[in-house]
């Protein structure tokens, strides 16, 4: 997962909305969206390669996501995948979603955030999320309004995370009724940044050029998936995850809905 948009009880109708690109080489193995078989309360798509997931939601309301820090130059070859600290929290038992096992779970990611490269983890619920930076071993917690997270911390503003959060911002505030496709489109812009707001990162000029739109498209890496996540004043929770080609073309949406 490379970007994520988060506009938090900003609406009546809709409390929670959370639009969200993953970006990844076409190459790796992946599943998409559905109920794990091994644990049939968790929805989410599936790294098949490592087995662990980007983002996720639980039948209760149980949420995460997860970003990577991008930072070429302090890659442990060796660290364990962090697409298990998604899982991780998805997989408890439904009953454990309030404060204290939140609580529980930072002191753990703060235990091992050495064992991981760079990652921003969202993770809570529909009542309570926070972000997790294990580079900074710092916590932010999300309140009323609308943020970006992409592959620095959340209080970076890169010119896609800006541009992002501030399209949100405008369609909640402005817009009576909310429409999927709509939000899919914010997770459609592909415009690059001006060389000038290019974030230095040690990839290059034409990898930051390459990565600088909230949507990607290179030949072996780019937007795989965009997922819709929205909680509704009824508390009925909406998943709509969109599958595409290495060209960009929509293969595929899968939608689930359910009571919390």
């Amino acid at each position: 997962m490379c970007i994520l948009f988060i506009a938090n009880k900003l609406r009546d109708d809709y409390p929670l909305i959370i639009a969200a690109n993953r970006d990844e080489f076409y190459a790796r193995p992946t599943a998409p969206s559905s109920f794990w078989k091994s644990h049939p309360h968790l929805l989410a798509g599936q790294d098949l390669e490592a087995n662990g997931t980007w983002m996720g939601v639980t039948r209760n309301g149980n949420i995460a996501a997860l970003t990577n820090v991008r930072d070429p130059h302090n890659i442990n070859k060796n660290a364990v995948s962090r697409g298990e600290l998604v899982a991780n929290w998805l997989k408890q038992d439904p009953a454990d979603i309030e404060g204290v096992a939140q609580a529980q779970y930072l002191a753990t990611l703060e235990k091992t955030r050495h064992q991981y490269n760079g990652y921003n983890l969202l993770f809570g619920d529909t009542k309570g999320l926070r972000v997790y930076n294990n580079v900074n071993n710092s916590t932010h917690a999300i309140d009323t309004g609308v943020y970006g997270l992409s592959n620095a911390d959340i209080v970076t503003a890169w010119p896609k995370v800006t541009q992002g959060v501030t399209a949100l911002n405008d369609y909640v505030a402005n817009k009576s009724t909310i429409d999927k496709e709509d939000l899919f489109d914010i997770l459609r812009h592909d415009n690059k940044a001006d060389d000038a707001l290019l974030p230095d990162t040690g990839i290059g000029y034409e990898w930051e050029k390459a990565l600088s739109s909230i949507f990607i498209q290179t030949e072996k890496y780019g937007t795989r998936t965009s997922t819709l996540l929205l909680v509704d004043k009824n508390n009925t929770l909406t998943w709509k995850e969109r599958r595409f080609s290495d060209r960009g073309e929509t293969l595929e949406t899968r939608a689930f809905s359910f009571s919390i």
